[in-house]
């Protein structure tokens, strides 16, 4: 007993230095491009973007961010790129759930990198599949011309932002416009095909060409104001309805327009007052084992996370290393599919390794997520998977045709799909588990996990045993001493592309979140997904966003 509780005790130590350190890096995010462009910025009487945010959203209400990480170590030749240039994510705003969008103007004017151009897609889509109003902040300088090639023309550059614009029109979906700075070039039309545009007289301004290049284009001498300010606008080119003297009253406004819109249709996923946790949430700390390769019973992760800690569990004594069961989460009722870390016995009583698929299991898995769908359960998947199981058995037993049957379901799901990466997301495991290629309509995770087609031990000793061959038919020798220093920076280099933060930065997945926030988090998803019919995903076309 004192040996479990010393091995808790260093566990929970572990992660919360993790996720120290991840808040940590959090903040130095938050200070954008630096104290010499928010010096700027302030001479302008302008707010920041997270300002801007905190104004505008509810008072005492949470704003969920999504891709702070992005771009997180990108673009250092550049000078780097904080946030990708945009802060984004769900907050609400006069009691309605919304997704916000705000550019960062510190960060090289807010120009559009093209981690931007990525970020803003994948906060369009969130706002798409949920069906929630979207308010975009717009201060930016347009595409950051050094890097145009990678972010111009292909489907999922610039243009595709206002081709979405189209679509949630179309869809009913409400856009609302605030100009608060530039809006430059092909970025003039964000604004313009959304359902309101308001703006800042002195500060915003929207035009396809501003005077340096209408003066080399045509030869015509104008100023910004008089070119494309909110005078202009508002009164002479009828492209803005609304103008204000700060920013202030412009998200006075927003708030007012907001207050207006009519209640949408939900998907009816059943919800009942919730109740909190039975075990303590902090004990998540305590749970998780510092060293990723050790065992642990994912049921002591669930039980921290679901309400009452109540999980009732689906075929309980088949396919064991996946768990499969009935819960609600913040009175949201889920239906859990997470993988089981610990060492488990099969029906002939022999032993199965936790954290790996076995055929069983995945046939388990693919029954439960066809049950859930069928009752229109949203899914919530916990990842900690190092693969399906391999060897001559497994492929004689079909492990191949049953790891399809999961994919096939996980795939073909059309209720909501949650994924939180706890630790191991392997291989084939990230797709049964729903990875990013399978449409979750969020995916989180913890700073534990490692995302990668395999181990960091396995593919490097892969790798070296590669590097090694072609030396050696190049007939160059290597030492042991060689070999062993090649194999330490072919680890490291492969470690660090298995990081949270390396995923984050690909918007790999949308969020590193504490781990004690898992349960909020989930629930905050969840009421975002009830906004949008089940069927509207078939009648409109939104599974091809």
């Amino acid at each position: 007993m004192e040996s479990q509780q010393l091995e808790f005790n260093k566990n929970e130590d572990a992660l919360k230095l993790a996720t120290s350190a991840m808040k940590v890096k959090l903040g130095e995010i938050a200070h954008g491009g630096g104290r010499k462009a928010l010096e700027k910025v302030r001479k302008r009487g302008k707010l920041t973007a997270r300002e801007r945010i905190q104004y505008l959203i509810d008072r005492d209400s949470e704003f969920m961010e999504i891709g702070a990480f992005a771009a997180y170590d990108m673009y250092a030749e550049h000078g780097g790129c904080p946030a990708a240039g945009t802060v984004g994510g769900i907050g609400y705003v006069s009691g309605r759930q919304c997704v916000i969008v705000a550019n960062d103007m510190t960060v090289k004017a807010g120009a559009w990198f093209p981690m931007t151009g990525k970020k803003n897609l994948r906060l369009q889509e969130i706002a798409m599949e949920n069906r929630l109003p979207v308010i975009y902040l717009v201060d930016s300088a347009g595409v950051y011309l050094p890097m145009q090639d990678e972010i111009f023309a292909d489907k999922e550059h610039f243009g595709r932002v206002f081709r979405n614009n189209a679509r949630m029109s179309a869809l009913g979906i409400s856009q609302i416009a605030a100009v608060m700075g530039s809006c430059v070039a092909g970025g003039a039309y964000l604004p313009v095909m959304s359902d309101e545009v308001l703006m800042v007289e002195g500060n915003g301004s929207i035009f396809l060409a501003g005077p340096y290049l209408v003066k080399a284009a045509i030869g015509e001498e104008v100023d910004a104001e008089t070119l494309g300010g909110a005078v202009t606008h508002t009164s002479i080119s009828g492209v803005a309805d609304y103008k204000f003297p700060n920013d202030e009253a412009c998200l006075d406004q927003i708030k007012k327009i907001m207050q207006r819109l009519g209640k949408p249709d939900d998907a009816g996923f059943d919800r009942i007052s919730p109740v909190a946790p039975k075990q303590d949430i902090q004990g998540i700390y305590g749970v998780m084992p510092a060293d990723s390769s050790k065992a642990y019973d994912m049921h002591d992760i669930i039980a921290r996370i679901v309400d009452g800690s109540v999980f009732d569990e689906y075929k309980e004594d088949y396919g064991k290393t996946i768990l499969c069961g009935y819960a609600r989460i913040e009175g949201w009722a889920v239906g859990i599919v997470a993988n089981q870390r610990k060492m488990v016995k099969n029906k002939k009583g022999e032993m199965q390794m936790g954290g790996v698929i076995y055929n069983d299991s995945a046939d388990k898995a693919a029954r439960f997520i066809m049950n859930c769908n069928q009752k229109k359960i949203p899914l919530v998947f916990l990842q900690d998977v190092t693969g399906f199981m391999v060897g001559s058995r497994s492929e004689h037993a079909g492990i191949i045709k049953d790891g399809a049957k999961m994919v096939n379901a996980v795939a073909n799901s059309v209720v909501p799909k949650i994924t939180v990466i706890l630790g191991n997301s392997y291989g084939a495991g990230n797709y049964a588990m729903c990875g990013k290629a399978y449409d979750p309509r969020f995916i989180f995770a913890w700073p534990t996990a490692k995302i990668a087609v395999m181990g960091g031990e396995q593919a490097a000793k892969t790798l070296l045993q590669i590097q090694v061959a072609s030396l050696k038919a190049k007939g160059e020798e290597i030492t042991p001493q060689a070999e062993k220093q090649l194999l330490a920076e072919i680890t490291t280099r492969y470690n660090d592309q298995t990081s949270p933060y390396y995923a984050a930065a690909r918007l790999w997945v949308d969020e590193i979140i504490d781990p004690i926030d898992t349960r909020r988090v989930i629930a905050q998803s969840l009421t975002a997904a009830n906004q949008s019919p089940l069927q509207d995903r078939f009648n409109t076309g939104l599974l091809q966003t």
